[in-house]
């Protein structure tokens, strides 16, 4: 940069500490520009240090980049030696490659991460001003050297220019050059004294940046950790959450951390863990406990001395005419049905009572929403539509169907976590609801064999006509009723309607233990 323009030399050296291409501080800039928190963290640090930004934008490129290369200290320009030595110190804190497997190749975990080392960054900054007082006087100091030096070449050059011109000997030259080549000797040795103090301070400061980072690295890991953890608990994968624009991202995040469900995100990912690991347990057509003999036409279950007539010719016509009639003598069993083929539907109770809380602070809202999304996982590993209900009283309903064929949409598995009706308890308007989405199932596409599953606290008269026209519908689309009584064990006592209603009915007494339905999940 001219000196004529009134300007001082740009200063030496580079000004950003780790080694990134054009393309990469592109992503951190665009991402600079979407985040406001990102801009008002730097606004407030650069009240403490004038390269706050740059320590951002350093920090995030070691936290963002697939293999990132911190400078060497003899690359840097002196002002930003302090940013080179908090970002060297982070990179080799004990956390920082568990931190990379958060964030490396994601730009919005990376920023994550930046926002999450905030409070050690501040008070790195309050402690360590005198060290950066010291580095911003080094880089003035080499700045003002740079004036002189260049003044002395170009009155040398001047001057040779001119005695060439007047056939003058080289002496002139030298005698015209020699006040500024001394001057910018004499700047040059003050800029080195001062960065030489500069390189003192930082070395006695080291102990302490290098206990800082450790502590922002740790910060960092636990926020990634934690938000990770909180997408996973709410179904929300590491793919989906790429192709999100950072704003979109940012106020999911949000909502998810604040929602009215939010302290029982742990309690939603025990619940899809469970049903993971049951679902992989899972054995289709398990024969279940043999109990006696009976006859039919399932081969997988035909008696060893049924087969062996089929080793004999004259008894294997005797074999194909009893196997036709469904007279051949097979083991009867009494075990797990089958899994279903058509929706899923959960009816979850919403009245006021399954607000009340329960051991662990676990309410019996919480506990039915968090196996009813477990429920949701479980439809879509199956290819099977399901369908949430959320009932109260007999003039409330509200219905959430998710499709097997599409996608779930992230807002809308919320909306149905959150929702709360309040108000009474009525099984007939739900129930009636399940039955008609699968007759509509069974009309469209043929489709038998769903699966409804009941959660609620309460117990809840039924008619006589519902009762005949829902036995009706059963019997028609073959599909089961499994009911979960949660927290009320009134609900479950002999002769209760929830008794007679479902085929296969659960107490749920400790709303901590999600084992509790465990074998729910090997049956739908």
């Amino acid at each position: 940069m001219a000196d004529s323009a009134g300007q001082e030399p740009a200063e030496p050296g580079h000004t950003g500490a780790v080694a990134a291409d054009p393309y990469d501080r592109i992503a951190w800039r665009d991402l600079y520009a979407r985040s406001a928190a990102l801009r008002e963290l730097a606004a407030e640090l650069a009240a403490r240090h004038a390269h706050a930004t740059d320590l951002l934008a350093d920090a995030f490129l070691a936290a963002y980049l697939a293999a990132p290369r911190v400078r060497e200290s003899a690359e840097m320009a002196p002002s930003r030696l302090f940013n080179r030595e908090v970002v060297a110190e982070l990179a080799a804190s004990p956390g920082f490659a568990a931190l990379r497997r958060q964030t490396a190749g994601d730009p919005y975990a990376a920023a994550l991460a930046v926002l999450a080392e905030a409070p050690a960054l501040r008070l790195l900054l309050d402690r360590t001003e005198p060290v950066r007082e010291t580095a911003d006087r080094a880089a003035g100091a080499r700045r003002r050297a740079g004036r002189p030096a260049r003044t002395a070449g170009e009155t040398a050059r001047q001057a040779g220019a001119t005695a060439g011109a007047l056939g003058a000997g080289a002496t002139s030259a030298d005698g015209a050059a020699g006040p500024a080549s001394a001057q910018a000797t004499a700047a040059g040795q003050a800029a080195s004294r001062a960065e030489a103090a500069a390189r003192q301070a930082l070395e006695a400061a080291t102990p302490g940046i290098r206990a800082a980072a450790r502590t922002a690295t740790a910060q960092a890991v636990r926020v990634t950790r934690e938000e990770a953890a909180l997408m996973r608990a709410w179904g929300v994968s590491h793919g989906e959450l790429e192709r999100m624009p950072y704003e979109e991202r940012a106020r999911l995040a949000e909502r998810l951390r604040t929602g009215r469900l939010a302290r029982w995100a742990e309690l939603i990912g025990r619940f899809r863990q469970m049903a993971d690991g049951e679902r992989a347990r899972k054995v289709e057509n398990a024969t279940g406990e043999l109990i006696g003999v009976t006859l039919g036409d399932d081969l997988s279950r035909v008696l060893p001395s049924e087969l062996a007539h089929l080793g004999l010719p004259e008894l294997r016509a005797v074999f194909a005419a009893r196997y036709a009639a469904g007279e051949l003598m097979l083991h009867d069993s009494r075990g797990e049905q089958t899994t279903g083929q058509g929706a899923v539907i959960a009816c979850v109770d919403t009245s006021h009572s399954m607000y009340e809380e329960g051991p662990g602070g676990i309410t019996r809202e919480a506990w039915s929403k968090a196996c009813a999304l477990a429920l949701l996982d479980q439809a879509r590993h199956a290819r099977r539509d399901f369908v949430g209900i959320l009932f109260s009283a007999a003039d409330k309903l509200q219905v959430f169907r998710f499709p097997a064929g599409r996608p779930a949409p992230v807002e809308r598995v919320l909306e149905f976590a959150e929702t709360f009706l309040g108000g009474g308890t009525s099984y007939q308007r739900p129930l009636s609801a399940a039955a008609a989405l699968l007759a509509e199932e069974f009309d469209t596409a043929a489709r038998r064999r769903g699966d409804v599953v009941l959660i609620t606290d309460d117990e809840c008269g039924v008619t006589e006509q519902w009762t005949r026209e829902w036995q009706e519908a059963r019997h028609r689309l073959g599909f089961r009723l499994f009911g979960l009584a949660v927290g009320a064990p009134t609900a479950t006592a002999s002769g209760s309607v929830l008794e007679a209603l479902c085929d296969n009915l659960r107490p749920i007494e400790d709303l901590t233990d999600v084992r509790a339905a465990a074998d729910l999940f090997r049956l739908i």
